[in-house]
């Protein structure tokens, strides 16, 4: 498969910037910070996006889903990032919906999938249990009881697990914190007796939540998988999820880097225009040769998931692609900042709303330093 656009997903990914433009501006983002909305997303947008058939991209026909790939819902996640598009999409279809279509039985993928395709149901992963990525330092428990499962623990920066309407939720059921044996996943409703859910505001403005689960009894088909071997669904899924999020990410900073080279143009001093000091020349192409790197690792990522590869290939991929694009979005948001000058700083420019999400979009499922370790590890080092 070659790793470019065919013209069904290039048209794809001019409807999606046609759409984010018009229905979801970084204004709206803004209007959401200061209104202080507890979804952190516009409920008419989200339905617009499932509307469109975005959350149904890539799952298959029979559970509701338009089979269209993963470079298809690339491009339109790449475009929610140019205009910092918040909404359920990335932790309710990307992860949670990743992790069903991936390990659910089939009944769970018939009840489950076909509703996150219609957004008629939100989900998300209940994983991280400190302030650092570790898929494995998991100390949540579930313990067998009465036919079914309890739970206990706490976990941390569930992303957007204050507006979810189920979760997924990473437990040990047997070994200690940081093997990969023992762990198993079960689905959760929010609302259920023993769920704790404290809502977080991150400095991108949008939501993941704290949550706290004492004695919550689940039945025995809430378990997604085996119980015991939840890794073999958890590890692709997180993979899956982490392309998902470099493609956002790609977009947010190539929309960064543009404005930044058209105010580049615009800015007069000393009477010129400040675009043609061969200092902001040099740093402008410097930048630009990065965004075509990350453009490049983006894409084949994607490709690989579409091409069926096997997993340590798509692993290695996923870990490439978010160490890339993660230094890539930090150099750029800064850059931008810094060639804005004062004005950048303000609230009144939108070029603070890049710096503020790559923030959080670097840290979210490891960083690049855990990435470049892992990729590492992958090969052999």
């Amino acid at each position: 498969m070659p790793m470019i656009l065919n013209e069904e997903q290039t048209m794809l990914k001019d409807s999606a910037r046609e759409f984010c433009a018009n229905n979801a501006p970084i204004g709206q983002l803004r209007k959401l910070r200061d209104s202080d909305n507890p979804d952190a997303f516009d409920r008419d947008t989200w339905k617009g996006m499932t509307d469109l058939g975005w959350a149904g991209i890539p799952f298959p026909e029979e559970f509701g889903g338009l089979a269209f790939g993963y470079k298809g819902l690339g491009v339109v996640t790449e475009e929610t990032g140019r205009t910092l598009t918040a909404s359920p999409l990335f932790a309710s279809v990307w992860l949670a919906g990743t992790a069903i279509n991936l390990g659910g039985s089939a009944a769970q993928k018939n009840e489950l999938l076909p509703a996150i395709a219609s957004g008629q149901l939100l989900m998300a992963i209940a994983l991280e249990e400190s302030h650092r990525h570790s898929a494995y330092g998991i100390a949540t428990t579930a313990v067998a009881s009465n036919g079914g499962w309890e739970i206990n623990g706490r976990k941390t920066f569930v992303l957007d697990g204050n507006s979810a309407d189920k979760l997924i939720v990473v437990a040990r059921t047997s070994g200690q914190a940081g093997e990969r044996a023992g762990l198993s996943l079960f689905i959760v409703d929010r609302s259920a007796a023993g769920v704790t859910v404290q809502r977080t505001k991150m400095t991108d403005s949008r939501n993941a939540a704290n949550i706290e689960f004492n004695g919550v009894r689940v039945n025995a088909d809430a378990l997604v998988g085996a119980a015991g071997a939840g890794a073999d669904i958890l590890d692709p899924t997180l993979d899956i999820a982490r392309i998902g999020l470099t493609a956002e990410m790609l977009g947010s900073l190539q929309e960064c880097f543009e404005r930044t080279v058209k105010y580049l143009k615009e800015r007069e001093q000393f009477g010129v225009k400040i675009g043609t000091f061969q200092a902001l020349k040099h740093r402008a192409a410097d930048m630009f040769c990065e965004v075509e790197l990350s453009r490049s690792c983006v894409l084949e990522a994607l490709t690989a998931l579409d091409e069926g590869r096997d997993a340590k290939e798509v692993a290695k991929l996923a870990s490439l692609a978010k160490a890339k694009v993660g230094d890539t979005y930090h150099r750029v948001s800064r850059e931008g900042i810094q060639m804005h000058g004062g004005i950048g700083m303000t609230d009144e420019f939108d070029i603070g709303f890049f710096i503020k999400r790559a923030a959080v979009a670097e840290q979210t499922l490891g960083d690049a330093n855990f990435h470049r370790s892992r990729y590492g590890d992958l090969e052999g080092y």
